[in-house]
Formats: C-alpha cells, structure tokens, sequence
C-alpha cells in the first residue's frame, strides 16, 4: 500500500464490500490500493499487484474494445468515468469478464490524485446480481466521496450513464463464450 493514501480512503476500501483498486494518476498507473473484495474476485493479494498496473489481469485477451476505451479516458482528463466489461484473469488463469468501472479522485485544485476503480465478475451473473452490484457501487460511491472530501478528495463521476443489466451480461456472455471457443496457443 502506497503511504500517501489518505488514511480515511484506506479505511474505507478496508470496510468496503465491492471489489475497488486506486492507481497511482501518472505513470504506467500503477496500483497503490486493492481491497480484500479485490483479492476475492482475483486471486492476487495486494504484494501481488501492488506497484504494478492493472492490466496484468489480462494476460494476452485481445480486449480491443475496452482496452480503446481505457485508453481513452486515461487520455482524456476531461471524461470523468468510464465503465467496459473486459476479459480478466484470476491468479489461477480462471478467465472472467470484468465490468470494469473507472473515474478519476482529484485534489480540490482539480489535479487528478489517483485512479478509482471497482471491478465485477459479469461473466456468469444474472441481471438481478449486476442491479445489486450497481446499488452497492452507487452507494460505495455515495460513501467515498464525503470521505474523500475530508481528505482534500473530489470523486469525480456518476452511474447515471449504467447501461441496461441485462444488455452487459449478454456482451460478457458472449465475450467469454469467444474465449472458450479460441484453441490454446
């Protein structure tokens, strides 16, 4: 864990349910927080991943899509979240599909401090699962941002732009189904 995370943040990833990561904002934005949720749903505890940059979860998936989406709002300071199903893997090399939720913690003078994240495993889900995942990550977010804002913090981003459950299950289905039917190299 990276020692300059404010320790109200820290506490709260310790006490969260949801899967959340914090990345370092410049660099190869590297990891500097995960949460035992995190672990859970990846198999890697924090010295495995701490210090390094999240997309070692996907090994060699293709991810052509969501990787453009990463990338552009990484590129783009002015895009407040993203939110892209992509193809993880756990410890093990258990694959998954990852609905992967991005926004951006800045400081009160509008510079960028860390990465949030929040992941969920879509890849067997039912629709009534990813509606409760969307609650608790909507309260999650509810949560951390008084928080945050004791520690100097904006979370930036919304869930108003949560695309239709049912619609992300059918796209991590069919994702996952790709990747079964792809012959080991």
């Amino acid at each position: 864990m990276s020692s300059d995370v404010p320790r109200p943040i820290v506490e709260y990833f310790e006490q969260s349910r949801v899967a959340l990561a914090l990345a370092a904002a410049e660099g190869d934005n590297h990891l500097v927080l995960v949460n035992t949720p995190f672990s859970r749903l990846t198999g890697f505890e924090p010295e495995d991943v701490v210090g390094r940059n999240c997309r070692l979860l996907q090994r060699d998936a293709a991810n052509i899509e969501p990787r453009a989406r990463l990338r552009e709002f990484l590129a783009r300071p002015t895009q407040p979240n993203v939110r892209t199903p992509i193809v993880n893997f756990r410890k093990d090399g258990t694959p998954f599909v990852n609905l992967l939720y991005m926004s951006r913690l800045r400081s009160n003078e509008g510079e960028t401090r860390y990465i949030f994240a929040s992941q969920f495993d879509v890849s067997r889900s039912q629709p009534e699962l990813l509606a409760e995942y969307d609650e608790q990550l909507a309260a999650t977010l509810g949560r951390l941002a008084p928080i945050a804002g004791d520690a100097g913090i904006v979370v930036e981003g919304t869930l108003l732009t949560i695309a239709n459950s049912a619609a992300i299950v059918a796209q991590a289905k069919m994702m996952l189904a790709g990747l079964e039917s792809t012959p080991d190299a």
